[in-house]
């Protein structure tokens, strides 16, 4: 009988150990790699470009475009964070794979304000070389990880049909080509909801997801912040100007609080009490709250740099008044269902200030009031969510783990 690891073993000794065979990093205890922190890179710069897109186009048909473009994107990072939340190794095989992906994330940041237009057949392009690196990262898995072989397996089908998706989509007419981008996702998403029920024991690595997901967090509030500071260039630092910049400010440190040290940190504490060697229901309900809450965060960063310019023209327009509130609104209603999601049958007593929170944000909407006062009002009531949040965490009522 042939003995092929042999093979592997000659060309690890002659490599240096540089490559290496896949392996299961579900038991190991870890953080993000920089090589992660680095791929993350590309992606401020998409969600920056989106958000450039949606703020010359504040329309319901602006803000289906960049939630749609939202999601892809969102879903292109999530795919990458599933495979290396089970596998990273580390070698030149796995590194030159995340650069390759990393490649095509810059490709699509330079053709996002164009996706559905000029840079259409560049944009899908991108997102067929992304399906390919991942293809080829669960290729390695499956052929040298026998138990893993379930999952893989799954994750090979799923990708491969979405590729398959993506390139028809550039010999069809435009709608039915954004449809197809549409059933893609879809597909792709199917995955992880079947590899939960599989009988495979490959869970996925608590400790890891919650801290990747994190910096996501950080990658979008991040558009807050350069929001802020771009409309107050843009407002030329009047009075008015800056005071909407400052509420934005206390209203993004106000969401950084509430993500990071209660509804993050909530999540995570759901997350390890789940535990077990296979995956639950609690990871998926996890995993895939994320997108409206940070879809919401990303829209928030949209709207607080057109408040500040807009800050002197007396009455913020409806657009304005929508992205912004709306946006707060979903991220806590967000907030809350992926905890009630999440918790246990019988203990779902769920996260009530935030749908209180929520309540009195969507008041934002209806009412025609200077940009301070809706900026400012939005800030005062996520700093409630923050205070109450953490008297029930300081009183022992609501459980938290650091994110």
């Amino acid at each position: 009988m042939t003995d092929r690891t042999a093979p592997r073993s000659v060309l690890g000794a002659l490599t240096g150990g540089l490559i290496r065979a896949p392996e299961l990093r579900t038991d190991d205890d870890r953080s993000a790699s920089r090589l992660e922190l680095f791929f993350d890179l590309a992606f401020v710069l998409v969600v920056a470009e989106l958000a450039i897109d949606f703020r010359a186009d504040v329309t319901w048909h602006g803000e289906l475009v960049f939630a749609g473009l939202f999601t892809i994107v969102w879903w292109s990072w999530v795919s990458s964070t599933l495979y290396a939340n089970r596998f990273d190794h580390d070698d030149v095989v796995y590194r030159l794979l995340k650069l390759g992906s990393m490649a095509a994330v810059v490709g699509m940041a330079a053709t996002a304000t164009e996706a559905t237009g000029t840079y259409f057949g560049i944009f899908v392009g991108c997102n067929l070389v992304l399906r390919a690196m991942l293809l080829l990262q669960y290729l390695r898995a499956y052929r040298h990880l026998p138990g893993a072989r379930p999952i893989a397996r799954l994750y090979l089908i799923g990708t491969a049909v979405g590729a398959l998706l993506w390139a028809v989509s550039l010999a069809v007419p435009r709608p039915i080509g954004f449809a197809l981008w549409a059933a893609a996702i879809l597909v792709e998403v199917l995955v992880p909801l079947l590899a939960t029920r599989s009988s495979a024991d490959v869970p996925l690595h608590v400790e890891h997801l919650p801290e990747r997901f994190g910096l996501f967090v950080i990658l979008v509030l991040g558009e807050s912040v350069a929001g802020i500071a771009h409309g107050l260039h843009d407002a030329h630092w009047t009075g008015s100007g800056l005071l909407v910049a400052a509420l934005g400010f206390v209203l993004a440190a106000a969401l950084w609080w509430s993500y990071f040290d209660l509804a993050g940190a909530r999540a995570k504490q759901l997350l390890s009490e789940v535990g077990g060697e296979r995956s639950d229901h609690a990871h998926d309900v996890y995993v895939f709250g994320q997108l409206p809450l940070t879809l919401a965060l990303a829209t928030i960063g949209a709207g607080l740099e057109l408040a500040v310019v807009q800050s002197g023209e007396g009455e913020v327009p409806t657009g304005t008044r929508l992205v912004l509130a709306g946006g707060v609104v979903v991220y806590l209603l967000s907030v809350s269902f992926t905890e009630v999601g999440m918790s246990k049958q019988g203990s779902r007593r769920g996260l009530w200030w935030p749908v209180v929170a929520a309540a009195v944000a969507a008041v934002d909407v209806a009412l025609e009031l200077p940009a301070a006062v809706v900026v400012g009002a939005l800030a005062a009531v996520v700093v409630a969510v923050v205070v109450v949040g953490l008297f029930e965490r300081a009183t022992g009522r609501v459980a938290v783990e650091e994110v």
